[in-house]
Order: C-alpha cells, then structure tokens, then sequence
C-alpha cells in the first residue's frame, strides 16, 4: 500500500499528490480575491490509471472549503469533477456556474 499525500504548495501556486514521497502530479491555480481559480491538472505518465487526479482534486477542494474560499474551475478536470460530484457546486460562486456548465 502506498503512502499518498496531497499538501499545498503556495509558492508554486499548486496543490501537490505524492506517492511514497515523489511528486506525482499537481493542479496549478492563480490565487484572487477570497478564490482561486484552477487552470491546468497534471499527473505523471508513471503515476496514470491509478485515480490520483480525482483524490488530487477531492482533497484540494475540500481543502478550499476548510479555508473558506470560492472556486473557478477553469481547468477541464476539475471542471469535470465538480460536475460529476455536485457536492462541490457550492464552491463556484452561483453568478460563476453557468459559464462552467454547472447551471
């Protein structure tokens, strides 16, 4: 069983996955007034088919509600996520979600 760990790392700007200590992969945002917009989601070819982007993006979303911030989705998978768990529509301001398809 491997050892995964997704943390924040704010001078890069990116939530971070590793697996047993190597980075696995990441999703990039650009910090704004009470939210962050999500723009590009990346997990290493070695790392694929394992379901790392979804605990990546389920773990930085809930982290984002814990800090009390808004979400704009501008990346395709965490877009999808969100579609696909409407748990987490509350996070893109309501005037937002029609131009995510989250009406």
């Amino acid at each position: 069983m491997s050892e995964i760990v997704v943390r924040e790392n704010p001078s890069e700007h990116r939530y971070e996955i590793h697996v047993d200590g190597s980075l696995a992969g990441f999703t990039v945002y650009e910090p704004g007034d009470g939210l962050l917009a999500f723009v590009h989601t990346e997990i290493d070819e070695a790392y694929a088919g394992q379901g790392l982007a979804k605990i990546l993006i389920r773990t930085t979303l809930d982290d984002v509600r814990s800090r009390g911030l808004a979400v704009l989705p501008f990346c395709p998978f965490v877009r999808g996520f969100i579609q696909k768990n409407a748990d987490y529509v509350d996070l893109v301001p309501a005037d937002q979600r029609a131009r995510f398809d989250l009406a």
